[in-house]
């Protein structure tokens, strides 16, 4: 460990993480791997794994990984209790989305051939749905499902063959989405908000169940997403020119991320609102400054009293999921896996998930040295709205109108 603090640190963690562990062996071991995907290996697999902790050959690494008896969501548990120990702020938002992982073969469970937004094309991997929890403080995942696809899940034998258990039917990554919430939203994490991308935004019943458990949303959605008959990319094209406004989606590698924003607040459905509704429904679309077609679009459910800025932050915290993917992959090893049984995908992404939830712990102090508190800025209501949606005006633009574009 870099300093004597890191390493006080990671031995409070694992005693609490030992707990989950019967025996002193597996115990020994658990914290063996987890001091392997946290050091200075370069393939964290079994031989790299067992040669940093001393071990002459990987058996007790693979061991642990395989045949040990320990839970891995009773470790996930452990794991969210920490989070939201270090990391929880009044601003926690629940990101989902899901990875790639290529793998040879055919019987890694889950595999297929099957599109991949990791590689970008089609190829032959495992994916899966995870849960990142992103707070002003910090940002690591918290929860973790693998998709099995029909090709799995209609041939018992084969999934018997890779330790699937019987009970384990056929999810869409939606469903496991939702699952991860519901476990999210029942444990000591603070958070309002969700949000992620267009595969989970665009289905209605994802929407609905978000609103359902009372959660606030924004999620993207594809830009022929129809929002009140029209799509959302010709409500967008109407919008008037004092609509949009430059705001920062928060801090990237180089500085403010600052798009041009454009907001619209959408009629209540009174079958699902009611007469006197607590939240509204608003369309979102992102604008890049360099590239001006370039733009993307979102659906959003929030509190009444929630701004403009408010769902530009929310939708700009997507992106801490991909720098999760990132640093999980480089630094902890969420890809180097050699496991092709599901109980041994399970352990090994939950125990990379304990040591990317430690090294963002660590990091808490020096984010919040940088941290700059953003001024929320008054929404203003277009007085000549054109459709359903009744644009928010950007307040500079109003007060001091461009006399020419």
């Amino acid at each position: 460990m870099p300093t004597s603090a890191w390493g006080h640190e990671l031995e409070k963690l694992f005693l609490k993480a030992g707990a989950r562990f019967g025996r002193v062996e597996p115990r020994r071991r658990m914290r063996d791997y987890v001091r392997g995907l946290l050091g200075p290996v370069g393939r964290k697999n079994g031989w790299q794994l067992a040669e940093y902790a001393g071990h002459a050959t990987p058996d007790g690494l693979q061991y642990l990984l395989a045949r040990s008896r320990w839970e891995a969501d009773r470790l996930r548990d452990d794991l969210q209790a920490y989070a939201a120990e270090q990391l929880a702020a009044a601003d926690g938002v629940l990101i989902i989305d899901d990875t790639g992982f290529v793998k040879k073969g055919t019987t890694s469970a889950g595999v297929q051939r099957q599109y991949s937004g990791t590689a970008g094309r089609t190829e032959n991997c495992q994916i899966g749905v995870f849960a990142a929890y992103a707070t002003s403080r910090g940002h690591a995942l918290v929860d973790r499902e693998l998709y099995l696809p029909t090709s799995w899940t209609n041939d018992r034998e084969r999934c018997r063959a890779a330790q699937i258990p019987d009970e384990r039917d056929f999810s869409t990554k939606n469903e496991l989405a939702r699952a991860m919430i519901l476990r999210a939203k029942a444990s000591a994490l603070t958070f309002s908000w969700v949000t992620a991308d267009s595969a989970y935004g665009q289905d209605s019943r994802f929407r609905r169940f978000l609103e359902d458990t009372q959660l606030s949303y924004v999620v993207a959605v594809p830009k022929s997403q129809q929002v009140h008959g029209p799509r959302i990319d010709h409500h967008t094209a109407q919008a008037p020119p004092e609509a949009w406004q430059r705001l920062s989606a928060g801090l990237g590698a180089k500085g403010e991320r600052l798009y041009d924003w454009a907001a619209g607040r959408l009629p209540s459905v009174w079958e699902f609102d009611g007469d006197e509704p607590t939240r509204q429904r608003w369309m979102l679309a992102r604008r890049s400054i360099s590239r001006p077609d370039e733009i993307a679009y979102y659906l959003a459910y929030a509190p009444l009293e929630a701004t403009v800025a408010d769902l530009v932050r929310v939708a700009g915290c997507r992106w801490k999921i991909e720098e999760c993917f990132q640093s999980a992959k480089n630094e902890c090893g969420l890809d180097h896996y050699e496991v092709r049984r599901y109980i041994g995908w399970y352990r090994h992404i939950t125990l990379v998930m304990l040591a990317h939830i430690f090294l963002a712990a660590m990091a808490v102090q020096e984010r919040e040295k940088g941290v700059v508190r953003p001024t929320h800025p008054t929404s203003w209501t277009s007085p000549r709205p054109k459709s359903v949606v009744c644009w928010q005006l950007n307040p500079t633009a109003v007060l001091h109108p461009a006399h020419s574009r």
